[in-house]
């Protein structure tokens, strides 16, 4: 069995770099042609985005403004290359977001991450992702089609009807969340059901715990998982080291500090912001509001590409204190200015009925006047007052948390 989907995965990164950045000016060309792009990006030179620092100096577009984006310029904000009518499938995923699915085969570029979960032409997919407006069970429906296998669409719910199809068709892989696969084979151990065929899977959108894993090898499946979303498809999976995931070919993914876009060191947890080259829906320095951390060193597998450790929480930490919205952004905001600071962390609590916030902040001095330069810059950029902490260096930790909420209820 080949180890790998192509030669892609097993390059030099210095060679994988030169690769990506060669190919990023057109693809930012391409995307300003679209007016969401045009506006976002309005002034920049597309020849000039050429690395990794000139990529990092291009504004975020938020995952989570996409909504209202789109609520202003129907149906996809402007950052749709292709028109509407001239796509495939036209999805709304919960939010309400909405996006396209062009005509390029593999568009979620879904493949390598099943090959690497050990799925191969003639495997019959039973495919238990929703068939129902979200994109999910699309992008790897296309990615197995890829590979040169058979799906069933058994979408969710009707488990008995599923197991049917499984029995029937002999069913060798699996794609969907861990817990369905739980649950469809615990419901053919009780009512006599042979699902027994299914010998691999491929898992996204829910928790995969290690007794979990355990069971289903028990059982006799292999599951690994990937991370995908909506708007770029698989970002990372899983290969048979079981060590992170390893970030997709063509894709260029960065941890950046929540609230702001400068990356972070290797190891600190971050948000994930990614790039991509897809012709119909180019995202360019999407910001996920997921938490990860690019881990040192390469997949004992071979693959030779950037590994991340998964999905590590939620980056979008806004709260509202005495009747304000703050924002992670802001915080960082507060930081720049005082280039004293190192990592800073805004906690909110509440005390006799009232809203307290304190910026705890590593300093390598502690300074009554500077304690007070930077609380008076807190209620400038968030319009509350707060008071200051400044700690020594390597105080905080390393969570990605700018914003902690320790409010009861909250």
């Amino acid at each position: 069995m080949t180890d790998h989907y192509d030669a892609m995965e097993t390059r030099g990164p210095a060679a994988r770099e030169r690769d990506l950045f060669a190919a990023l000016p057109e693809i930012v060309a391409r995307a300003m042609a679209a007016p969401g792009w045009a506006r976002l990006l309005a002034g920049i030179d597309p020849k000039s985005v050429n690395s990794r620092a000139a990529l990092a100096g291009l504004p975020l577009l938020r995952k989570s403004d996409l909504a209202r984006r789109q609520g202003e310029a129907p149906p996809f904000g402007g950052f749709n290359v292709t028109p509407a009518g001239k796509a495939k499938r036209l999805h709304m995923s919960p939010g309400p977001l909405f996006e396209p699915q062009g005509w390029s085969a593999d568009f979620g570029n879904g493949a390598r991450a099943l090959f690497a979960a050990g799925f191969r032409a003639g495997d019959i997919v039973h495919n238990s992702f929703s068939h129902h407006l979200t994109p999910g069970a699309y992008i790897l429906e296309e990615a197995a089609h890829a590979l040169g296998c058979a799906t069933i669409p058994g979408g969710i719910g009707n488990t008995e009807q599923q197991l049917a199809a499984i029995a029937q068709y002999k069913a060798t892989a699996y794609i969907g969340t861990a817990d369905f696969l739980k649950i469809l084979l615990d419901t053919a151990e009780k009512s006599g059901r042979d699902a027994s065929s299914i010998k691999r899977a491929l898992v996204s959108g829910a928790a995969l715990p290690a007794s979990l894993r355990e069971e289903f090898r028990q059982r006799g499946i292999s599951v690994m998982e990937c991370y995908a979303i909506a708007e770029t498809g698989v970002i990372a999976y899983e290969s048979e080291a079981h060590e992170g995931l390893i970030v997709n070919e063509r894709l260029i993914v960065e941890v950046v500090q929540p609230g702001s876009g400068d990356p972070v060191a290797e190891g600190e947890i971050g948000e994930v912001v990614v790039t991509t080259a897809n012709p119909d829906y180019p995202m360019i320095r999407l910001a996920t509001g997921d938490l990860s951390a690019v881990m040192p060193g390469r997949s004992p597998c071979g693959r030779t590409n950037m590994r991340i450790k998964g999905w590590m929480g939620r980056a979008d930490q806004t709260t509202k204190v005495k009747g304000m919205f703050v924002h992670p952004a802001q915080v960082q905001e507060i930081a720049k200015r005082h280039p004293e600071l190192a990592r800073v962390r805004l906690t909110v609590s509440r005390a006799g009925q009232q809203d307290n916030m304190t910026l705890v902040a590593e300093c390598a001095q502690d300074d009554e006047n500077l304690s007070d330069a930077i609380a008076a810059t807190l209620q400038s950029v968030t319009k509350v007052r707060g008071s200051v902490k400044l700690v020594p260096p390597g105080s905080l930790p390393d969570d990605g948390k700018v914003i902690v909420d320790e409010r009861s209820g909250r």
